[in-house]
């Protein structure tokens, strides 16, 4: 059985752990139990009233955060011509066509995005086996399938995050890392939850929103309160 480290159960002690916080309260709860010697991100997990089994119940999306995440995203381009160009006037990581897709065949995988004009669809198809488990494969509802190239590598590399409900209805999420401003924080969470609640499936009924956790790292999660969301 996992033991519980003593900086863990040191951290539960200094919060409320049945309280729902406000969302800048929890921001600075969360900072003020910083223990730890790296930069920890913060975590945010959403659980929502819907039915990931069925289809018309899949709740995916992508919100731009307005302050980044504080990670460095590795962004890959496959295209031709001018969308290549532009690819690298952006300054994706790598940017390729045919030869791309055989080194991604061959087992290269040192990015965190890939981005595909639509032509190059067909070709990239054939990766689905390696792209799909790992999340990888560009896909339109993403905006990974694009002709806006250069505009989708600024801003994958600028903070836009994709969400997707898995299969217990929970959305996980980064909102940033700990030594961002509780401010910053607040605000990336926002439009996060602004974007999940645009997202709402017609057919989904009852509360749709259920829950809200946030979390460092390391640290225990603290309960955010929903009404400010709802209203």
């Amino acid at each position: 059985m996992p033991k519980t480290g003593k900086r863990y159960l040191a951290l539960i002690k200094e919060f409320d752990r049945n309280k729902k916080y406000e969302l800048i309260e929890a921001m600075e709860v969360l900072k003020k139990g910083k223990k730890c010697k790296f930069n920890e991100t913060v975590d945010v997990s959403i659980r929502l009233g819907v039915d990931p089994k069925q289809a018309d119940q899949m709740v995916r999306g992508v919100a731009q955060m307005p302050h980044g995440t504080g990670k460095a995203i590795r962004v890959a381009v496959i295209a031709k011509g001018e969308k290549e160009k532009e690819a690298k006037a952006e300054k994706a990581d790598v940017v390729g066509a045919e030869d791309l897709i055989e080194k991604i065949k061959d087992g290269w995988l040192e990015f965190d995005k890939l981005v595909a004009t639509p032509d190059m669809m067909g070709a990239v198809g054939k990766l689905g086996t390696i792209l799909g488990p790992r999340g990888l494969m560009p896909n339109p509802k993403s905006g990974t399938v694009t002709m806006e190239v250069g505009k989708t590598v600024r801003e994958l590399k600028s903070g836009k995050v994709e969400f997707r409900v898995d299969k217990a209805g929970i959305i996980h999420s980064i909102a940033g890392k700990i030594s961002f401003e509780s401010e910053q924080l607040k605000e990336n969470i926002s439009v996060l939850l602004e974007s999940i609640l645009k997202a709402k499936p017609s057919t989904a009924k009852g509360t749709y929103i259920k829950g809200i956790t946030v979390s460092t790292t390391m640290g225990p999660g603290l309960k955010i309160d929903l009404a400010p969301f709802l209203t």
